[in-house]
């Protein structure tokens, strides 16, 4: 059996073509706001990856309306799922998220929720929540996995633990929610036997789909001022080696997950490093080599 397509796994999900929809609703990080620590994640712009239509200053609606109309005509039939991607998804009150979510579901044509979130801001409240809703609404929760490695989680500033991860994996499977891990390759220290170990114990848990990311050095976060005082060593793949490694790591995935994607891009203004200047239908191409 051929992997499935993850668009494909998101139409037979909705039951029709689905689009993710940015929100930036305003939430932050307990790295960041001093909970857990300071600075975030030492590789996150957030900047790079949000779309310029999502403000947190604009309500949860109207910035859905505007990427409705952004996407206009795409597809004959089209459907939407709100995406909370910006920060930590559920990093704030239960009844704050019950709110923001709701009012994202309320948006004509939008017919579930991603939420991206970090294993460690999913209290049993949360996850209650994320069960009432997914009652009526499919919900799928993306969680910022990265590696399975402690000292490497230490080093990027991700304040907890890959024990956290599992924990969250299981909790939120057990529910029925729909769970993507989300892994970086190339983090500073890590040699592909790591990467390697990464995948195989993902592999063993119980999640649905897999995002990979090569590690990018962005303008403006402490993981490029490190590299650039040359304190970090940093994998320098070319776009080959990177898609090789992509496929050995795929061959140690069961069918059954979906994948996601395999790279990632960002703003060229922005990026530092690797600078491959493909997009991801030509990365596709490579891969297929």
């Amino acid at each position: 059996m051929a992997r499935q397509d993850y668009s494909d796994f998101l139409k037979q999900l909705y039951g029709v073509k689905v689009q993710k929809l940015n929100v930036n609703a305003g939430f932050t990080c307990p790295n960041r706001d001093g909970t857990l620590g300071t600075g975030g994640c030492t590789y996150c712009n957030n900047v790079s990856f949000t779309p310029a239509f999502t403000r947190a200053s604009t309500s949860v609606t109207q910035q859905l309306l505007d990427a409705k109309q952004f996407y206009a005509g795409k597809y004959a039939s089209m459907k939407y799922l709100a995406y909370f991607q910006s920060f930590t998804g559920t990093y704030a009150p239960v009844d704050k998220l019950r709110a923001l979510y709701e009012e994202a579901l309320a948006v004509p044509d939008v017919v579930g929720l991603v939420i991206s979130t970090r294993p460690d801001c999913l209290s049993d409240e949360v996850l209650n929540l994320l069960s009432d809703l997914d009652k009526h609404h499919r919900v799928i929760v993306e969680l910022g996995v990265e590696t399975a490695h402690d000292r490497t989680l230490g080093l990027i500033n991700r304040c907890h633990t890959w024990q956290c991860a599992n924990d969250a994996i299981t909790r939120l499977a057990s529910r029925g929610i729909i769970v993507g891990a989300h892994l970086i390759l190339g983090l500073p220290g890590e040699s592909e036997e790591d990467m390697i170990e990464t995948v195989n114990t993902i592999a063993q848990l119980p999640i649905n789909t897999v995002k990979f990311h090569q590690l990018q050095v962005l303008r403006g976060t402490r993981l490029a001022q490190q590299w650039e005082r040359g304190e970090l060593d940093i994998i320098s793949w070319t776009a080959w080696d990177y898609a090789d490694l992509c496929r050995r790591l795929l061959e140690l995935l069961p069918e059954k997950i979906i994948v996601e994607r395999m790279v990632s891009t960002a703003p060229a203004s922005m990026l530092l490093h690797p600078r491959w200047n493909l997009k991801p239908a030509q990365f596709r191409e490579l891969f297929s080599l």
